[in-house]
């Protein structure tokens, strides 16, 4: 979902400006020190359902990252493309699920600013599984709860570890997205097929 159809500068711009902003209002730091202090403990977590879960972070820097998160809400939008590319694949039957690590609270924010959720059949969250899209464990949970053939199902992700997991699991058709942040030019891809946008496949 983010980074594929919704722009990865807001959650880039959240992440990385809004919330060591206000770790370092509630902390009486600089900037600097807050921004090292808060990517540390980022880095630690990386690859794991804690760095995806909002209440985690509200626990473990003193920032309500929920409600940072509603009242910027303004700024999440879909990356140029991405409806037009939903609605065609729908159009020619594609059954269309949108897997995604946001933690449930960021996935409502970004559905009631967007309605992302109409546009697609179903949108399964790794937190209700245990276990991020990293993980075989997430692979084997969707398998049983939304049965699919590995073999003709595609996945197209922004992540780099997400595809890796996803081929090792069987997937046999992934895209990378190079260009997840509508802000940042795209990245060079090396082991995947790759666009810089889903708009290039409708």
């Amino acid at each position: 979902m983010d980074g594929t159809l919704l722009d990865l500068a807001f959650d880039n711009f959240f992440w990385r400006e809004l919330v060591p902003a206000r770790f370092a209002d509630r902390n009486g730091l600089s900037a600097t020190e807050a921004r090292r202090r808060v990517t540390a403990r980022f880095d630690a977590a990386a690859g794991t359902l804690a760095w995806y879960c909002v209440d985690h972070w509200t626990r473990e820097l003193g920032v309500d990252v929920a409600e940072l998160k509603r009242g910027h809400r303004h700024l999440i939008r879909f990356l140029p493309g991405a409806p037009q590319f939903l609605a065609a694949a729908r159009l020619r039957g594609k059954s269309l699920t949108i897997v995604t690590n946001a933690h449930q609270q960021t996935l409502a924010i970004k559905v009631e600013q967007t309605r992302i959720d109409q546009l697609v059949d179903c949108v399964v969250c790794s937190h209700d599984f245990g276990a991020p899209k990293e993980a075989q464990a997430f692979w084997r949970a969707l398998q049983q709860q939304r049965p699919f053939d590995p073999a003709r199902t595609l996945l197209i992700e922004d992540s780099l570890a997400v595809l890796a997991a996803a081929s090792a699991y069987g997937l046999a058709n992934t895209i990378a997205v190079r260009r997840p942040d509508s802000t940042l030019p795209p990245r060079a891809i090396d082991g995947f097929a790759a666009v810089d946008g889903v708009d290039e496949l409708v």
